[in-house]
């Protein structure tokens, strides 16, 4: 790999997700080599993925080369490569690339869709972690009504039109009302040769209500919202299976070319790690210093991670704000050690959880009030502009989401590349 060997401690970083990114930014380098391993160049500003597959943004927008972030940071390294597996014993990680040993290792590599076991819908459903993944489902949407101008099976057009969302968490609720804007604003002009009218858009939840994880009072005022929108929800339904044409459910089926799968994630991480230490969710057991139990000098941060408390019995919320406060607590902690200091365990500060369904409508759940409406709406958007890496992107992100709100249009519906789901 040329990282030159050096008198400091080298801690190796695998994935630049929020908490790699937050503890490369907080370490040390006068202290501490610093090798960061990722098989991108560029980190992913994960919350707005949901608008580059519904139109909204380019990709440029919301990702950041690497590289650049890191301009000038001393005893600092960034390889491309892809981690296969960890050798504590050896102390070392065996990458696409070559190996490289390490005095401290840090696994930030994130999370995964999870299908539950469920080969079908992993097959068929369109997942959106990751930017590639939210390109193909814009492909996709665009590609359906281009095909139902063009197909004479009433059945077929049906399907081409309606969509189905699994989950209904803040990604769900958030993909649905861009759907609906889409309907709504957009997709009437573009195709005045199709009644889009006959579009549906469905949100399936198992849980009794949309955004569980929130207060029920804004999870009433989210349902409200969506169905104002023409969404609908059906709740306590689990979907069952999906062929690529249609979804059943406990109590009813679907006819539908896209199911997008905003259900459920889990850790995803090297091989190396023992399944003794592998908990719910496939997270990591960690302690109150994001050590891994039983490992040493190995730690785990971000969604990958499951640490324990009584605030928190089942563990941290896979939650972007949870990985940039565990990334920044842990690469403090490292400073300490560096000053002969003792590492201080983590607590997570809940600043609040928030999510959009669209134009004018939020909701916003603060530790002592709630907010909803176009009150809200501001909120999310200034917090999620603040949250970007660059003050580029920022502007990007601002004049794209003037335009859309001033001219109620979405520019950059076009298709890259096709994309196609095999078929059975």
């Amino acid at each position: 790999m040329n990282i030159p060997q050096i008198d400091l401690p080298r801690i190796v970083i695998i994935g630049c997700g929020f908490a790699g990114l937050k503890f490369c930014k907080k370490i040390n380098g006068n202290k501490y080599q610093i090798v960061l391993i990722d098989q991108h160049n560029y980190h992913t500003f994960q919350p707005l993925l949901y608008q580059v597959a519904s139109s909204g943004l380019e990709p440029d927008s919301i990702v950041y080369p690497i590289r650049k972030i890191f301009k000038g940071k001393k005893n600092f390294f960034f390889r491309l490569a892809k981690t296969e597996k960890i050798d504590a014993e050896k102390k070392k990680i065996i990458t696409s690339i070559g190996e490289i040993s390490y005095d401290k290792l840090i696994i930030a590599t994130g999370a995964s869709s999870n299908f539950f076991g469920m080969k079908d819908i992993e097959k068929f459903a369109m997942p959106m972690k990751d930017v590639i993944e939210a390109l193909n489902l814009r492909s996709l949407i665009i590609q359906n009504f281009e095909e139902a101008l063009n197909t004479s099976d009433l059945t077929e057009r049906e399907r081409l039109m309606n969509f189905v969302i699994v989950g209904a968490g803040p990604t769900g609720i958030e993909v649905a009302g861009s759907l609906a804007e889409l309907k709504e604003h957009v997709l009437p002009n573009d195709y005045p040769d199709l009644d889009i009218r006959r579009m549906q858009i469905n949100i399936i939840e198992s849980d009794e209500r949309v955004l569980a994880s929130m207060s029920e009072e804004s999870s009433e005022k989210a349902e409200k919202y969506l169905k104002k929108r023409g969404v609908y929800v059906w709740l306590n339904n689990r979907v069952l299976s999906y062929d690529g044409a249609v979804a059943k459910t406990d109590e009813k089926s679907f006819e539908s070319r896209t199911l997008i799968w905003a259900a459920g994630i889990k850790g995803h991480f090297p091989e190396g790690i023992s399944k003794e230490l592998v908990v719910r969710g496939n997270r990591i057991w960690v302690d109150g210093e994001n050590k891994i139990n039983g490992m040493e000098d190995v730690y785990a941060v971000g969604d990958v991670a499951f640490m324990k408390s009584d605030k928190y019995p089942e563990g941290n919320a896979m939650l972007a704000s949870v990985a940039e406060q565990q990334g920044s607590q842990l690469a403090k902690n490292f400073n300490r050690l560096a000053k002969g200091e003792a590492m201080k365990p983590f607590f997570y500060n809940d600043k609040g959880t928030m999510a959009t369904i669209g134009r004018n409508h939020a909701v916003v759940d603060l530790p002592h009030f709630k907010i909803s409406g176009i009150i809200g709406w501001y909120i999310w958007m200034f917090v999620h502009l603040m949250l970007l890496v660059d003050f580029r992107n920022r502007m990007v992100v601002f004049m794209n989401w003037a335009w859309s709100y001033f001219n109620y249009d979405k520019g950059t519906r076009v298709i890259i590349r096709r994309f196609s789901k095999e078929k059975l």
